[in-house]
């Protein structure tokens, strides 16, 4: 799925720590945010006793990446980062453009740091990208914990637990409360190179339009502070959202026969949004891909349980179905 280049030869490191020390990847775009990131990355790294490494990944999707690509290696190699590589990936089709190069370069990020030992990836997610990731999943519909954003420290896209052992609290956000002009700020104040995306404003891609259409608007209409105010709601929902999933996670065992299988009366009993996190989870557990889950197939699956008309079984993503037998919630691949 993807190949790696290593860094080319140059400048040694000025800091020469033992191999033994943690290493920390820094995921680098080019943009301003990630070389902001990288910067402070190999700042921070000698103090703190940790080694610093780069990773840029190359989506292949415009003329030319593979050079750009090379800029950005040199870069950060410049910012004494070692080690440093550049990481070509095939994107897919799956779930949008946007979605499938998401899933590609989490994908290459996860090998790269698992290859090298990395104890950590930062990305250099703001306060901005926070904010539009409210609006997004406001606009989806997805419920509470979508509107939580990105947490500060996670496994990556979809829920941390289904990433694989070791990597639930692998990537970090330190600049989630820093905000996107900041951080350009502080690549002008270095006189560090930068790289402007072109797909950042195409308005093909729906947070493109998001950022330069939508969040204006709303600002015109509501004045200044909306970022502010979306990326402080992140935070109280996720808040809500971590205690509503204990609640379910601790419920889940109370609402199972001896057999281990659902039972719909108790599982009526439940709160909604308890109820519907424990079948989140029994889905998700049965295969279902948790990134290609979404509330409206979660609703389906609840009125089997809520208006049970004799319906037949629910089809789910990853073949999984959703069938009541005889008083039990039947979840199943196949």
């Amino acid at each position: 799925m993807f190949s790696s280049r290593c860094a080319p030869g140059g400048a040694a490191p000025r800091h020469v720590l033992p191999d033994g020390a943690p290493l920390v990847l820094v995921a680098c775009s080019g943009g301003a945010d990630s070389m902001a990131l990288a910067s402070a990355l190999a700042f921070e790294a000698p103090k703190l006793g940790i080694r610093a490494g780069g990773i840029t990944v190359d989506h292949g999707l415009q003329a030319g990446s593979d050079l750009r690509a090379a800029e950005v290696v040199s870069r950060m190699t410049a910012l004494d980062l070692a080690p440093v590589e550049s990481v070509a990936v095939r994107v897919g089709r799956d779930g949008g453009p946007e979605a499938a190069a998401r899933d590609a370069r989490y994908a290459a990020l996860d090998e790269a740091a698992d290859r090298l030992g990395a104890v950590a990836v930062l990305l250099g997610h703001t306060r901005d990208d926070q904010a539009e990731t409210v609006l997004l999943g406001l606009a989806r519909g997805s419920g509470i914990r979508s509107l939580s954003g990105m947490a500060e420290v996670s496994g990556g896209p979809g829920d941390p637990g289904t990433r694989g052992r070791g990597r639930s609290h692998r990537y970090r956000r330190p600049f989630l409360q820093v905000d996107r002009q900041t951080a350009r700020k502080a690549c002008m104040v270095q006189s560090l190179a930068v790289w402007d995306d072109p797909h950042n404003i195409d308005p093909a891609y729906t947070r493109s339009r998001l950022r330069h259409e939508g969040l204006p608007a709303l600002e015109k209409a509501l004045g200044k502070g909306v970022v502010e105010a979306l990326a402080r709601t992140a935070q109280l929902s996720r808040d809500d959202a971590d205690a509503l999933d204990a609640w379910a996670a601790e419920a889940e065992s109370g609402v199972r026969d001896e057999d281990g299988r659902l039972e719909c009366a108790k599982l009526y009993a439940l709160p909604p949004a308890v109820r519907r996190r424990v079948l989140r989870r029994a889905v998700v557990a049965a295969g279902s891909p948790a990134g290609s889950l979404f509330a409206r197939h979660i609703e389906e699956v609840d009125r089997l349980i809520t208006g049970w008309r004799g319906q037949g079984a629910i089809n789910l993503p990853g073949r999984v179905e959703a069938q009541r037998q005889g008083g039990r919630l039947v979840i199943r691949q196949g």
